[in-house]
């Protein structure tokens, strides 16, 4: 079994740091992690219209005593019917800094937090999210998975009751799909629910007429390659007391995983991706990047590790 025992949860007070705490807190049910929920205030650096201004004068803004009690008692607060109703022991961290994603990184890593879960904002905040933001800088570099959860997910849920019954991993036999695909059968285990273990084959499409058999040939031997290698591995990752479903289809990637997860109304996509090079790839055109800008539930991405 997959061990979560540390879930990090930054918050901005948003909507979408609400849903994504309401995930974090369902996911305390079967892993019993312990929860932090962190806010990292934004330190602002002066501007000052002036020929010359010494480096002493650029220093950020910093929070004075008042500010920073008031902050956190804003944090307690926004965590408090969590508390009361879950039973869950919810760390609360107010931290400043003018880099909000190193912040977040730094305490991850220094924590060696399991699990990391972002609220996203939506397809303008994406378009944000590819010239810098907060969450982009938190994907492409997190040292652990990472769980994005849309505002565009169905509304906002009843504390607790968040479920993953339908999960949908898509896999490219690489070595983080084989990290997703466990991470996928263990979370399907601990909730009981059904596993979907899908690969598309990326196929030119026969506009010849009449149609190519050489090219029918093809297409039928990819296919049998395919079915051949998700079932091997299916048998490698996942128990057998899982139930998982076998899916190779054709097309291009990104629109059927949508599609799929819409048929199936997943409650979870599960991904990995491939090192650092494909993680810079990912807001630029990549498989993955379609998938959690459009995808209507939360995406969890690993990498091979």
């Amino acid at each position: 079994m997959i061990q979560i025992r540390r879930i990090l949860c930054p918050i901005d007070f948003s909507d979408t740091s609400r849903r994504a705490l309401d995930h974090a807190l369902a996911l305390t049910r079967w892993s019993r992690a312990r929860v932090t929920v962190l806010h990292v205030h934004h330190l602002s650096t002066p501007i000052y219209v002036t020929s010359y201004v010494g480096p002493e004068a650029l220093q950020p803004i910093m929070l004075t005593d008042l500010e920073r009690a008031q902050l956190l008692a804003a944090l307690n607060e926004y965590v408090a019917p969590d508390r009361a109703a879950s039973g869950v022991a919810i760390e609360t961290i107010l931290d400043e800094s003018s880099d909000v994603p190193a912040a977040i990184l730094s305490y991850a890593a220094s924590t060696h937090a399991d699990l990391m879960i972002l609220g996203t904002h939506g397809r303008s905040g994406f378009r944000r999210l590819v010239l810098g933001s907060v969450a982009e800088k938190v994907l492409r570099t997190a040292g652990c998975p990472v769980l994005t959860v849309p505002p565009h997910a169905p509304g906002a849920v009843p504390r607790g009751l968040v479920s993953f019954e339908r999960i949908l991993c898509p896999i490219d036999f690489s070595r983080s799909s084989a990290r997703a695909l466990e991470h996928a059968a263990s979370l399907a285990q601990e909730a009981r629910g059904r596993l979907t273990v899908m690969h598309v084959v990326d196929l030119p499409p026969d506009v010849s007429e009449p149609p190519n058999p050489a090219l029918a040939d093809y297409r039928a031997a990819r296919f049998g390659q395919a079915r051949g290698e998700l079932t091997k591995a299916i048998r490698a990752s996942v128990p057998a007391g899982c139930a998982a479903d076998e899916l190779v289809l054709a097309g291009k990637p990104h629109r059927e995983i949508l599609r799929v997860a819409g048929e199936q109304a997943a409650d979870l996509i599960v991904m990995g991706v491939q090192g650092r090079g494909a993680v810079d790839r990912l807001f630029f055109g990549s498989t993955t990047s379609h998938v959690v800008r459009q995808a209507a539930c939360p995406v969890l991405t690993l990498r091979a590790g």
